[in-house]
């Protein structure tokens, strides 16, 4: 029986960290308290100008390489979970595959299912390792949100930031990924958007996240809850099983009616949207990786992943780590 295992985590944030004061020196109409009250956040990390997805997905690509103990000749697939890719085409796992220097004829594509995506690449590559057809996976979750905020519009671009987080998958005879969930339902999609795109060379719609909060908030909670229990019942496994529940770090509140959902005490929900904001695709790995590297996540241990996003997607996995 072929199983996948995560063997090695990494990320990356871009620059200095961003505080809520520091957005209001630059002109946003907002306060650290009322941002904090609302959401938990208190800081975000901004790329720099002309630094891309692929550029933040390499650095994390690289630490999760280093961490594996793998060489980027021994990856043959590449799947980057983005929703602000480089380009239109090519893809940006195919320009990561270059720059990693991993351009061995392996499979390399994105995938978008915007704050879901990681959930929905974990288990896409879970799949292929499980068929055979592929031994190491580097799946990378990584997103330059910051250009695609007006930042006049104080409910959304407060929440979000970028960064890339990354884990190499690789095939092994003991169960690591022991169960994933994706799901959608496009009936939801105009409660978070981006409502705009280019043809012709001109931006055509609105270019913007644009977000019902309240709505969100809603779904969110009752995806979150419902996917978690899923994939619980596909393992056999009950909550009380789970060491850490590590969710899409988007709002303090949403984690905490999770855990409430699933009867779990807050001292097992890993909370790191206070440090980098809302980083969509690249939350669940940045948050998985920082706690790894603090020696909180330990091998061994059973842990519960989720995301949820526009779409609406949203999914989980239950990994022992």
């Amino acid at each position: 029986m072929i199983y996948s295992r995560i063997t090695g985590t990494g990320s990356y944030l871009p620059g200095n960290p961003v505080s809520n004061d520091d957005l209001v020196a630059r002109g946003v109409e907002t306060s650290d308290a009322w941002i904090v009250e609302r959401t938990g956040i208190r800081y975000r990390h901004l790329a720099a100008p002309g630094q891309t997805a692929s550029d933040l997905a390499l650095e994390a690509g690289r630490r999760a390489l280093e961490a594996a103990g793998v060489g980027p000749d021994k990856v043959d697939l590449i799947i980057v979970a983005t929703s602000t890719p480089d380009y239109i085409f090519p893809s940006t796992a195919a320009l990561l595959q270059a720059k990693l220097g991993a351009s061995g004829g392996g499979a390399a594509f994105d995938l978008q299912a915007v704050c879901s995506g990681f959930a929905y690449a974990l288990a896409v590559a879970d799949k292929f390792i499980r068929s055979g057809s592929h031994r190491c996976a580097l799946v990378v979750g990584a997103e330059v949100f910051s250009r695609i905020l007006d930042w006049s519009d104080r409910g959304t671009c407060v929440l979000f930031g970028d960064g890339a987080g990354a884990v190499v998958l690789q095939a092994d005879d003991k169960p690591g990924v022991r169960a994933t969930a994706i799901h959608a339902d496009g009936r939801h999609s105009g409660i978070l958007c981006v409502p705009g795109t280019v043809a012709s060379g001109q931006v055509i719609g609105d270019p913007f996240l644009r977000m019902d909060g309240q709505a969100v908030f809603k779904f969110a909670v009752r995806a979150l809850g419902d996917v978690a229990l899923e994939v619980l019942q596909q393992a056999d496994v009950t909550a009380e099983s789970v060491d850490w529940l590590i969710p899409h770090q988007a709002n303090v509140r949403i984690l905490q009616a999770t855990a409430k959902r699933l009867d779990l005490p807050m001292e097992k929900v890993f909370v790191t949207v206070d440090r980098h904001g809302n980083t969509s695709a690249a939350s669940v790995p940045l948050a998985l990786d920082l706690g790894v590297r603090d020696g909180r996540i330990r091998p061994g241990q059973r842990l519960l992943l989720q995301g949820v996003g526009g779409g609406f997607t949203w999914g989980a996995a239950l990994v022992d780590f």
